[in-house]
């Protein structure tokens, strides 16, 4: 009876096996699209540059002092007195066409083309500085160059208003031997009455020159002859044969 009891319990069990585990391994992930650089593959890729400059580090450039070649020296050179410009000229068009920033490193100068490139000194303190000219003046006798406040404050010109200084042309805008557009202006007037009536005298006497009147930012009023041709030598004669009850006479370049 045992034996048939033990017979019967082996049979159940190998009727219903037990099942084995299946290990299933988990997807791989997903391939990235942009994979990862390696640290010696990132170390060699140059960083982007900015192609595009500041507009601040522009601006500063834009009043920085011109510069000149080591080897540069003087073509012309003129004493006399300095004076400086500021308001109500600041942010006014400039003989060059150039809108007049008083920060920056510029002057103005009768004669010398526009464009070139000027050193002033201060002929008591001895300070120094590189101006480009690009405007018209000062109009006044005695004075050979109008600075900007920038270029002012450092030839100290700035708390005197004016001071003697020694104007060395550096580099020319434009050959000085060649024919320039020239003229001859007169002024300051304080009223437009007496500039017309001088400015009617002289289309009288110099038929085949223009003659221009015009207000200045500082309130006065002013007289321009352009000889024909813009001839330098008719420009000279017509300048040294005008006389005028007020303000003087100057010998100009336009260009």
């Amino acid at each position: 009876m045992l034996l048939i009891l033990l017979l019967t319990l082996l049979l159940s069990a190998c009727s219903h096996p037990k099942q084995a585990r299946v290990e299933v391994p988990p997807p791989p992930p997903p391939a990235s699209t942009t994979p990862e650089a390696s640290p010696s593959t990132a170390a060699n890729i140059p960083p982007r540059r900015e192609t595009r400059v500041p507009q601040e580090r522009a601006a500063t450039d834009d009043l920085a002092e011109p510069t000149l070649p080591a080897d540069a020296k003087p073509v012309a050179t003129e004493t006399g007195l300095a004076s400086w410009y500021g308001p109500p000229y600041h942010n006014r068009r400039g003989s060059n066409g150039e809108i007049y920033n008083m920060h920056a490193m510029t002057a103005a100068h009768r004669t010398f083309p526009l464009g070139s490139i000027v050193r002033v000194t201060n002929v008591k303190t001895g300070h120094t500085a590189l101006v480009r000219i690009t405007d018209r003046g000062p109009f006044i006798p005695g004075r050979v160059v109008d600075l900007s406040l920038a270029a002012a404050r450092k030839v100290d010109v700035v708390q005197p208003g004016v001071a003697e200084v020694k104007v060395e042309l550096m580099q020319a805008g434009a050959a000085l031997d060649s024919a320039g557009k020239w003229a001859v202006q007169i002024g300051g007037f304080p009223d437009e009455k007496s500039a017309s009536k001088l400015a009617d005298h002289l289309t009288h006497r110099y038929r085949t020159a223009k003659v221009l009147r015009f207000a200045s930012p500082a309130g006065d009023w002013w007289i321009r002859v352009r000889v024909l041709d813009d001839d330098h030598e008719r420009a000279q004669q017509l300048a040294a044969e005008t006389t005028t009850p007020e303000g003087a006479v100057f010998l100009v370049r336009l260009d």
